[in-house]
């Protein structure tokens, strides 16, 4: 039996303290050393029988495990990649991956692409994520391009709306959140282990960013929380792009928040406001506040909205 460092076994106890079922513990918490700017190394926690939550690797990374091989929710960054793979099986006592959804495009969640690509493993993600990494990807919210992908690195399975599949005795379904956070964002149900993977439509944390480069806007990251709250009942765990796990009451709670500030913005839109003037009004007034300065997420907000009529929402 693998001897678990007193600091993993300290963070086990605090998930199975929640709630979660320990189902690893023979294997004990995976912490591996990583770039210098990933202080807290690549961690794991057991979610649900036979599914882990990996953190430290640049995004949430959802790792299911079944007879075939291992499954994995997003691939987080290219510079992680190695370690987090390794991780995984680790973690899992699997000995290959079969499997990679791609949530959206961004490189916290398409880092493993390449590596996992070229040894054939079968990546899913919505019709817009896969045209968009076939392409340069210049957006003003990141310090450089983005892209393109390799052939092999490159989804190799699409889908438009909703479809399902099993993990051994797990149903998967895996649906598009449409407009949101980009527009190729798409949602992993677990639903035997009532499991939620919300991908960048979800934060734990943080303000998030709404990529309106790519497609996304405000209305649409309210309406893709619409979706996700749909889906989820009051024990569904619920896992965001980055951050702690969350409950269905802290999705409404976003929705709540989000819907507010879209209202307001709005207003400020129709009054034929510049970004700079619709800051000013202090549209994250009493929201959030714990999350820091909302200047750069208001923004990208306010501008997500030129490209729709407000009767969109």
């Amino acid at each position: 039996m693998t001897r678990i460092p007193r600091r993993d076994f300290l963070q086990s106890t605090l998930w199975t303290a929640a709630g979660l079922p320990l189902c690893y513990a023979a294997l004990g918490s995976t912490r591996s050393a990583v770039a210098a700017d990933s202080r807290a190394g690549i961690l794991t926690a057991p979610l649900a029988e036979n599914i882990v939550l990996i953190t430290g690797a640049g995004a949430n990374v959802v790792a299911i495990n079944g007879p075939d091989g291992l499954a994995l929710v997003d691939g987080g960054l290219e510079k992680h990649s190695k370690e987090l793979l390794r991780t995984a099986l680790e973690a899992t006592a699997t000995r290959h991956i079969t499997t990679l959804f791609n949530t959206h495009w961004h490189p916290e969640q398409t880092g493993s692409n390449e590596r996992l690509g070229k040894h054939g493993v079968r990546i899913i993600a919505h019709t817009n994520t896969k045209l968009w990494l076939t392409r340069k990807i210049d957006v003003s919210w990141r310090p450089e391009p983005y892209g393109p992908f390799p052939p092999k690195a490159l989804p190799n399975e699409t889908f438009y709306s909703t479809t399902e599949m099993k993990i051994g005795d797990e149903p998967v379904e895996y649906g598009y959140m449409a407009q949101a956070h980009t527009d190729g964002d798409m949602y992993v149900f677990l639903r035997k282990a009532n499991v939620l993977v919300g991908g960048g439509v979800v934060s734990a944390d943080r303000w998030p960013v709404i990529d309106y480069q790519t497609g996304g806007w405000i209305a649409g990251l309210v309406a893709g929380l619409d979706v996700l709250i749909k889906l989820a009942d009051d024990n569904t765990r619920i896992v965001p792009a980055d951050g702690p796990i969350l409950t269905r009451a802290a999705l409404q709670a976003q929705r709540t928040s989000y819907f507010t500030i879209y209202d307001r913005l709005v207003k400020c839109l129709t009054k034929g406001l510049s970004p700079d003037e619709a800051l000013q009004t202090d549209p994250a007034k009493g929201i959030n506040a714990a999350w820091g300065d909302p200047t750069p997420f208001l923004t990208m907000a306010f501008k997500s909205l030129w490209g729709h009529d407000a009767a969109d929402a």
